[in-house]
């Protein structure tokens, strides 16, 4: 046996038989939020994960500040057991490997399923849960309509494949049943939902009864309100994650994420516990750039490859849509659907408020002839809106202004043709429907003429 072969078997037995040396620290400070490990300073960058040998398994925290002689790590486990002088050590980066079989299950932030005992298959792409989003000269353009399926979207503000538009919504207007609507178009091939902070009694609800006819296409990210706060922040990034696959496979992916308001207050909770300021109504800076990072992943993917439309839900506090979180987000999307409780409390829904939603690719989904009837129906609506108080009050006499009579006696009926419900299945043709809607009643006899 020569030196090469003798160097060659002692690395197979040292493999074998000896422990690879690993990076490792102690716990110096444990926190209700967060706890410190000293001894890793040097060797970890932000973002990075460290684990912990606590309450006999494993406990994965991130790094989210670095200091001289300590690194500060937020748990993802909604407890901690970590204790003073218990060993962490430095280990790998969070990832996924998505495969086509995911379609139909229900996974955590992690990427671990909760709906069976079943194991997810497993695919042979490695992909990081923070990833960059396509270089914008390199990006395909956004152009071609598709149809949501709900009537007074494909009408007023219809939307293109990989646009991106928020949902704003106080609770209880109707948010959740919209979503489910949007996942029934039949323009995708992939459907991802991300339940950010939800109540858990409310997945089993959304998936088995609001999702029933979308489950087995659909994948789904959940993290409930009681998770930690690194749970409910990373589960946009894991259902965005997947998205990517999917779309870089080439398929037309609509990602739905529920809400971004609630993935923005569990970053808040980390960048308090990083020991950053709160600047705007309690939010730490991060936040705000933690939002276009994400969103920015959504959209056009290259040319050649698929598209993410990403519709994003944005839970306004107080109805308030001037919110920080709200408006922040308002500015880096495609378009915003509002929904109004004024509109619920009338038992109209979806809820829209046709003057307040914006798209801003709708050109592309319009021709000239549509675009001039939606713009003329507008008017007529914001006309029966800003004079709704005068007529409650008797002030208006019908007769003296003839644009107004119109709005009277066309806006309740558009406003009946945009109602739709879970059950009435989606749209075909708003247009064609809109007409048969306000088309006259040909059936009524004309007086003085026998049947």
């Amino acid at each position: 046996m020569n030196a090469l072969d003798r160097l060659e078997a002692g690395m197979t037995w040292g493999r074998k038989y000896i422990e690879p040396v690993r990076l490792g620290g102690v716990v110096t400070e444990v926190a209700m939020s967060h706890y410190r490990v000293a001894g890793l300073s040097r060797f970890l960058k932000l973002g990075e994960c460290v684990s912990l040998d606590a309450g006999g398994r494993a406990q994965i925290g991130e790094v989210v500040r670095i200091d001289g002689g300590t690194v500060t790590l937020k748990p993802f486990d909604s407890r901690c057991d970590a204790g003073i002088g218990t060993r962490a050590f430095r280990t790998e980066n969070l990832s996924l490997s998505p495969h086509p079989l995911w379609k139909g299950r229900v996974i955590d932030a992690l990427g671990r399923p909760i709906d069976t005992s079943l194991p997810l298959e497993q695919g042979e792409r490695v992909m990081p849960l923070d990833a960059e989003p396509p270089p914008a000269m390199r990006r395909a353009r956004v152009k071609d309509p598709i149809k949501s399926g709900i009537r007074v979207i494909d009408f007023f503000s219809p939307l293109c494949a990989g646009q991106r538009i928020g949902v704003f919504a106080g609770s209880g207007v109707g948010k959740s049943s919209l979503l489910a609507m949007l996942a029934q178009s039949p323009d995708f091939d992939t459907v991802v939902i991300a339940l950010v902070g939800e109540r858990g009694r409310e997945v089993r609800e959304f998936l088995d009864d609001t999702l029933s006819s979308n489950k087995a296409s659909a994948i789904t990210v959940v993290s409930t309100g009681d998770e930690s706060p690194m749970m409910r922040r990373l589960a946009p990034k894991t259902a965005m994650t997947i998205a990517e696959y999917f779309r870089d496979r080439g398929d037309s992916v609509l990602l739905i994420i529920d809400s971004v308001t609630r993935f923005a207050h569990a970053a808040r909770d980390v960048a308090l516990a990083a020991g950053e300021p709160a600047v705007a109504r309690g939010y730490a800076p991060s936040v705000f750039s933690e939002l276009p990072r994400l969103l920015e992943r959504a959209g056009p993917g290259l040319e050649g490859s698929g598209s993410i439309t990403g519709i994003f839900s944005v839970l306004v506090d107080g109805d308030d849509h001037n919110d920080p979180v709200a408006d922040s987000i308002r500015g880096t999307l495609d378009g915003h659907i509002v929904l109004d409780r004024t509109i619920a409390d009338q038992g109209r829904y979806p809820a829209v408020n046709i003057l307040s939603s914006i798209s801003r690719l709708a050109h592309f989904g319009w021709t000239p002839e549509q675009r001039k009837l939606v713009a003329r129906l507008r008017s007529l609506v914001s006309r029966y809106e800003e004079t709704r108080d005068l007529r409650l009050m008797g002030g208006y006499q019908p007769g003296s202004d003839a644009a107004l009579d119109q709005a009277i006696s066309v806006v309740p009926r558009i406003y009946e043709a945009m109602t739709q419900v879970l059950s009435s299945g989606p749209s075909v043709d708003a247009f064609q429907e809109l007409a048969a809607a306000l088309k006259p009643d040909t059936k009524a006899e004309k007086p003085g003429k026998s049947p």
